[in-house]
């Protein structure tokens, strides 16, 4: 596909596998922004404050999120804890909104306090969700720690987090064969090859943000700092390829994370995350047209099959959903010169983010109807 030579495209409505939409004012209006950035369905996690742990309480940010945004499906999750128990599942899973749920390491990242020390002690709740057909799925890093003489192997840092983290992956698909598992936001080689290497029931997530980044823009720049963050231009080349293979095994997971201006700079500012939701289809787009123009991909490796399937299809088809809702409803993305604000604000003024990607031009995204 000549990419970048077309100055128009029409694509299947996205579907955004992981994104965080909050709660409150900030859910009111980020919320308002998903089909914005092309998305007629998002994969919600759970991680509020507190988090969303039983049936009934996805249930109810399910309501909220509807009616804020009514057109577009709101898949729910719940957070992992050791408090779940198989009966918590079984009602998830008949909730009929309850679609998986997420794994945190405790403390690797935002609101994950509550998160999960030893894995091998909710293997009966595994067993109950590949009963039930919940999907897992996992924020891949291993738990830092400081470097220990007296400890066997690495230190764990952010850099090796996600590649320590493999073997857990590996070691829950031969326990639960028929349990489907999502690697989330995967940035390294090594968590690309784990997902290939099993079997059709393990998918991985890849974020628009991570197709551009590498861990030196991470530490320029307050707003590119997100968990699991960005790796090297090794990685960053991999992830790209792994877009345009069309195997089915990647799909889009924008991992878009909002936070206040004041919680991403300033005294004491430490929130991780990268805000891509108003234009995550677009910015998929020119990380593939950065891609050509660099020499890692040619043009004739992206092909219309591998960029719906990887924005759209695969993630529909692994969550086992309708391939699109309308067919009839499509987006149109137009090279019209539109650059991503520095800022974004609430009507009310209550809520100001800065969008990741801020300043560069991306293609304008409108939504069209076809006969």
């Amino acid at each position: 596909m000549q990419l970048k030579s077309l100055s128009s495209i029409e694509l299947p409505p996205t579907a955004d596998m992981h994104a965080h939409l909050r709660q409150d004012d900030m859910m009111e209006f980020v919320t308002g922004l998903v089909k914005k950035g092309g998305c007629d369905t998002v994969y919600v996690m759970p991680n509020l404050q507190p988090p969303i742990k039983t049936a009934s309480e996805a249930v109810a940010y399910h309501e909220k999120l509807k009616k804020l945004a009514p057109n577009v499906t709101f898949l729910m999750s719940l957070y992992l804890h050791n408090g779940l128990t198989p009966g918590d599942i079984e009602e998830a899973a008949k909730s009929g909104v309850v679609y998986g749920v997420k794994y945190y390491p405790a403390g690797v990242t935002t609101n994950s306090q509550d998160g999960v020390l030893d894995i091998e002690q909710l293997y009966p709740v595994f067993a109950a969700m590949e009963k039930h057909d919940l999907v897992l799925n996992l924020h891949g890093e291993m738990i830092s720690s400081p470097p220990n003489a007296r400890t066997a192997g690495p230190a764990v840092t952010v850099l090796n987090a996600e590649p320590l983290f493999v073997p857990q992956l590996h070691k829950l698909h031969a326990a639960f064969p028929e349990l489907r598992i999502v690697l989330e936001h995967v940035s390294t080689r090594q968590g690309l090859e784990a997902v290939r290497q099993c079997g059709p029931t393990v998918a991985g997530t890849i974020t628009a943000h991570h197709l551009s980044l590498i861990i030196d823009d991470a530490i320029s720049d307050v707003f590119n700092y997100c968990k699991p963050v960005a790796k090297t231009p090794e990685d960053r080349l991999a992830l790209v390829r792994a877009v345009v293979e069309g195997s089915g095994k990647f799909f889009l997971g924008s991992d878009s994370a909002p936070h206040p201006v004041s919680s991403k700079k300033g005294p004491g500012a430490t929130a991780a995350g990268c805000f891509t939701q108003p234009y995550v289809t677009a910015i998929v787009l020119k990380a593939l047209e950065d891609a050509v123009d660099n020499g890692w991909i040619t043009e004739e490796e992206i092909t219309t099959g591998a960029i719906e399937g990887f924005l759209s299809g695969f993630g529909r088809k692994f969550y086992k959903l309708p391939a699109n809702s309308d067919s009839k409803t499509r987006i149109r993305l137009e090279k019209k010169g539109e650059k991503i604000p520095s800022l974004l604000t609430s009507e009310n003024g209550k809520v100001e983010i800065v969008p990741w990607g801020r300043g560069k031009e991306i293609r304008s995204l409108s939504w069209v109807t076809t006969q």
